[in-house]
């Protein structure tokens, strides 16, 4: 866990680095609101057990600050995620949990107009789960009884901005696990549809 809190602080060093160098500029202040899909799968290092993706949604704030072509933006999401497990013996299992996730990433705007944006940004992630439930075998419920609550990972994507509103397609990926008995780590991609409201 230290290793990651490490690489997570390096990565918010190279934003407040980069946000530095552009400080010339006069920054813009967006506050707004966001909400989507997510599809998220968990791998395995278990032979035995094949990870399925999930539907589940998400809903939270969002901040952004224009520095010309570059931007950065952090979040504070809720977000339900769900995903299953498909054994060998054809059994399934399914896994669900809450979190509130806490991205921050660092944005180009390969397109700007007054009006229309695109754009492509990569950050970091902190993840803290709650109420997870599994549904499954014996085997699997003891494997996922020390859910680890807390998970750094990376995430990056594409975006579309129309005037107010902004539209987010990323991937994310968790660098710790959240069983260490399976080794499982969260893979998602999220769909999010957001609106500024100044």
């Amino acid at each position: 866990m230290k290793q990651q809190f490490l690489a997570l602080s390096s990565l918010l060093l190279c934003i407040f680095c980069t946000v530095e160098t552009k400080a010339q500029q006069t920054p813009a202040f967006h506050i707004g609101v966001k909400g989507g899909t997510n599809f998220t799968k968990t791998s395995t290092a278990s032979s035995s057990l094949e990870g399925k993706y999930g539907l589940g949604y998400q809903a939270g704030v969002m901040t952004r600050v224009d520095l010309g072509k570059l931007y950065v933006q952090g979040e504070a999401l809720f977000n339900k995620r769900k995903t299953s497990y498909t054994s060998q013996d054809g059994s399934s299992s399914k896994l669900s949990w809450n979190a509130i996730d806490i991205p921050v990433v660092v944005g180009y705007k390969f397109i700007k107009t007054d009006d229309f944006n695109v754009r492509a940004f990569a950050g970091g992630v902190y993840s803290y789960a709650f109420n997870n439930n599994l549904s499954s075998s014996k085997a699997l419920q003891e494997g996922f009884k020390k859910f680890d609550k807390s998970n750094i990972g990376i995430t990056g994507g594409i975006g579309v901005d129309y005037k107010n509103f902004t539209v987010d397609l990323r991937y994310e990926t968790g660098l710790s696990s959240i069983s260490k008995e399976f080794k499982s780590k969260p893979h998602s991609f999220s769909l999010g549809i957001g609106y500024f409201l100044f």
